[in-house]
């Protein structure tokens, strides 16, 4: 079995969560920092190493959220501490339904420079001891235009040497210019990717309104190898070559927090995937993280009840030779 030496690069944030009116909870979180997490709780029983690219400050909030993610599992070795700046911080609220409202304050995190440091350099000749990158669509609306343009040059030379490119679109609208500009960056990353992760709302926005079988078509056009269409608690459609594959949602008894939804589905999904796993049952297990994710508050649930772990993934592999 091909080891995974997987970098996800993004920004790690400080969490302010509501548990109740005038209760709140302190942690950190962002969306390919969790995704990370949900990765590095499957390396146990795979061989796999999961590591976090992003810039931080050298404060004591700044460490603590190493801290953090460190004890999941989740490798620093990359991770620029610099001084005189600060990480940014978001405070969560939720609906009666679950659903998540955001506040954001992050306009001088350290995150948004991370590839104009006197130590970027370095660290951008160390993505290719990885052989898989995952970022999103927020990785990249956070970073400023010349920390994007740098990261995309250097993907596209990893590509061509072979390293797989995972890309979340996670679209935000209000954390770009315009939507043609997100489209034009977008369209950058999926000429790269060997996976594309997506919902039905952000390919209305995205592609023009595109819907069903025409997100395949136009993804597969724009050079995206695989596509996962995800639709809520409906299911998700994964496109590969001229195939198209619909999976069924995993069943959710009542929703908590939407929270990492997504991220924890990206993330076993391709492990998954890598893995050898079929596309059915690497969709199987991601819908079944998510639906566990969904029913606890946070973004990082409890490992105990976790329905899914790196045995899972060995014995469909196993399954599928």
């Amino acid at each position: 079995m091909k080891s995974l030496q997987l970098g996800l690069i993004g920004e790690c944030m400080i969490e302010l969560q509501e548990i109740e009116p005038g209760v709140i909870r302190q942690t950190f979180g962002g969306d390919t920092l969790n995704t990370a997490i949900y990765c590095a709780r499957l390396s146990a029983e795979l061989p796999m190493t999961v590591e976090y690219i992003t810039a931080v400050g050298a404060d004591s909030f700044s460490g603590r959220m190493i801290q953090f993610w460190e004890k999941e599992g989740v490798g620093s070795a990359l991770v620029q501490r610099i001084a005189g700046e600060m990480p940014g911080l978001y405070y969560i609220e939720t609906d009666e339904r679950g659903e998540r409202i955001f506040h954001y304050w992050r306009s001088t995190a350290a995150a948004k420079k991370c590839f104009e440091y006197p130590e970027s350099k370095a660290l951008l000749e160390q993505l290719a001891k990885y052989n898989a990158i995952y970022l999103s669509g927020i990785s990249l609306a956070i970073f400023t235009p010349q920390s994007r343009k740098i990261l995309i040059t250097r993907l596209k030379e990893l590509a061509s040497q072979g390293v797989r490119i995972y890309f979340d679109c996670n679209y935000r609208p209000r954390l770009w210019k315009s939507i043609e500009e997100a489209k034009s960056v977008y369209a950058e990353v999926y000429a790269l990717s060997e996976i594309v992760f997506l919902t039905t709302e952000e390919a209305a926005d995205l592609l023009d309104g595109g819907q069903g079988a025409e997100v395949g078509s136009i993804l597969r056009q724009k050079g995206a190898r695989e596509i996962v269409l995800k639709d809520g608690a409906n299911p998700c459609t994964i496109f590969i070559h001229d195939s198209e594959q619909q999976v069924p949602a995993g069943t959710v008894t009542q929703v908590v927090d939407t929270t990492a939804a997504g991220d924890s589905f990206g993330g076993v999904y391709l492990t998954a995937r890598y893995f050898g796993c079929p596309p059915g049952e690497a969709a199987r297990m991601a819908h079944a993280t998510a639906a566990y994710v969904v029913s606890h508050k946070g973004a990082v649930v409890p490992r105990e009840g976790i329905p899914v772990t790196g045995k899972d993934i060995c014995s469909c592999t196993k399954q599928d030779n």
